[in-house]
């Protein structure tokens, strides 16, 4: 295993290990982590700790003269000062340095070599190093070899906390980013999605600088290059609906809209595992193998087969996963221009229907708004589905005003002609408690008459409430749901729970209705 210096970021342990060996990142996990085991499937089970989700809430970056103008600051974007940023960074490094040994992971941001950084991470756990070894694009030998200076490091001393005390912290954990310092420190937390989606934030950050669209989606292609997104936050099956046997995988989570197509920020898949079976989602279940980590997940003692109904540590088990691990990955992973755009939700209310067609003002609307449920365990203190919004389907991870990110969309979907739906993922017959989540199943019927094309040449009817165009018939899905009313045992119920969904989409786009013109405007529900 190679050895690195890395002096220059104030670290000192002697045994650093830089981009070891999957199977070496096993061994080390299994000697020295508490709660590390392999599994039946050859997968490493790794626990995070006490934070079993990501605390959007404990997220700052430092306000700096270069991007200050340029940053939405608020909930969330927090922001924190050079001097604070420096005691965090210096507590992370501390920490780090009193490990008797470190790993360094060298890895790439962005398949598309115009746009793509090179990220370096420093930890003092082998399931964070392998699980990041996974999420970036593994260089090669030769690229390893001359990597030079990273454009960004990510300081991991999650295992310590952070001084509560400390001015512009609220709590021990602390999350924080310097576009200045091309630096992200993370204390008291050792979820490893933190990484990741720090990762995601200077891209979303850095991307639109240059023109080009940062999406929270997941992108697929078919066999004749025709390329799809798909928008949604966690748990509304981004990576679910991604990993379809029928289609070549761009990636599940984190893409770049360009003027040559899109790109895959990751090199590789972090999915759900809840409830996961091989005949619901064969190719997640297969990919969780050997070099695959597994999240707070629990296992047989005597079989070593996981029990992935357990959710007695989380429900917001995961799996993390190179992307070639899925067999029909596209790599490189790039594509073409989308020429479907798809906006998942998850609608904790059962008002909206399970497809629709957005004219350009709906999906500028429905795209600024984000309206899904954070789905339990995403996030820390989240136990039931809750109706919420989220601008751009991403709001924990924007750095620019969502206008920003909402024009860049408007530009693409209109140069290059591209259709875009409305598919809810969520609750059908009665909002959470009362109806049934739509069946996997006809999600997926669904996606496939979009990319078909089948679905453009179907009758539809206007919504009454939200205005939306909807499908009377969809090959594969039961004609009688998808008009959502017709689900409902009690047609008044629908009535109340709908015009209670349009005042929320109301009340929540008046933060944006100054930058929005009328036609987007109007193209929202009427309450």
């Amino acid at each position: 295993m190679a050895k690195l210096s890395l002096a220059q970021h104030g670290i000192t342990v002697d045994e650093i290990l830089r981009n070891p060996a999957p199977a070496a990142l096993y061994e080390a996990a299994l000697r020295y982590e508490k709660g590390s085991a392999i599994v039946s499937s050859g997968a490493l089970v790794a626990m995070s700790g006490e934070k079993t989700g990501r605390s959007p809430k404990d997220k700052r970056i430092v306000d700096e003269p270069d991007s200050t103008g340029d940053i939405w600051w608020g909930d969330v974007n927090v922001k924190l000062d050079d001097h604070t940023f420096l005691i965090n960074r210096e507590r992370a490094a501390d920490y780090l340095n009193t490990r008797p040994r470190l790993y360094c992971i060298d890895g790439y941001a962005g398949w598309d070599p115009k746009y793509r950084l090179k990220i370096r991470i420093i930890c003092a756990r082998a399931y964070h190093a392998l699980f990041m070894h996974n999420m970036l694009i593994r260089p090669t030998a030769e690229q390893l070899a001359d990597f030079g200076e990273p454009d960004y490091v990510v300081y991991n001393g999650g295992g310590f906390p952070a001084n509560r005390h400390t001015t512009g912290m609220t709590s021990t954990t602390s999350v924080a980013l310097s576009f200045a310092r091309k630096e992200f420190v993370i204390l008291g937390t050792e979820y490893a999605g933190e990484m990741k989606k720090g990762v995601f934030t200077v891209m979303n950050y850095l991307m639109p600088k240059q023109g080009v669209f940062a999406m929270h989606c997941s992108a697929t292609e078919a066999r004749d290059g025709d390329t799809s997104v798909l928008f949604g936050l966690s748990g509304t099956g981004k990576t679910t609906l991604s990993a379809d046997p029928k289609r070549m995988l761009i990636g599940d989570d984190e893409h770049c809209w360009t003027d040559e197509g899109v790109f895959n920020i990751e090199g590789g898949c972090y999915a759900k595992v809840i409830d996961l079976t091989e005949k619901a989602e064969p190719d997640i279940y297969r990919a969780i193998r050997f070099g695959a980590v597994l999240e707070n997940v629990v296992y047989d003692d005597s079989s070593r087969d996981v029990d992935y109904t357990d959710t007695s540590v989380t429900k917001n088990t995961r799996g993390s996963y190179p992307i070639e691990s899925i067999p029909n990955a596209k790599i490189p992973c790039i594509g073409g221009h989308p020429s479907n755009v798809i906006f998942l939700t998850c609608d904790a209310f059962g008002a909206l229907p399970p497809v629709s067609r957005l004219t350009p003002a709906q999906a500028m609307y429905h795209f600024i708004s984000g309206y899904t449920a954070k789905v339990a365990g995403t996030e820390v203190g989240v136990t039931d589905p809750e109706a919420t919004f989220s601008p751009c389907f991403g709001g924990p991870f924007l750095v620019w005003h969502p206008a920003k990110y909402a024009e860049l969309l408007a530009e693409k979907i209109k140069k290059h002609d591209a259709d875009v739906w409305l598919v809810n993922t969520g609750w059908s017959g009665g909002g959470f408690g009362v109806g049934s989540r739509i069946k996997l199943r006809y999600t997926r019927a669904i996606v496939d008459a979009i990319h078909s094309g089948e679905l453009n040449g179907i009758e539809t009817v206007t919504d009454k409430v939200f205005g939306v165009a909807i499908p009377t018939a969809c090959p594969g899905v039961p004609s009688e749901i998808l008009l959502p009313r017709q689900t409902w045992a009690d047609g008044a119920a629908y009535d109340a729970s709908a015009a209670k969904l349009a005042t929320l989409f109301t009340e929540n786009f008046r933060q944006y209705a100054d930058g929005a013109s009328e036609e987007v405007r109007a193209a929202g529900p009427t309450a």
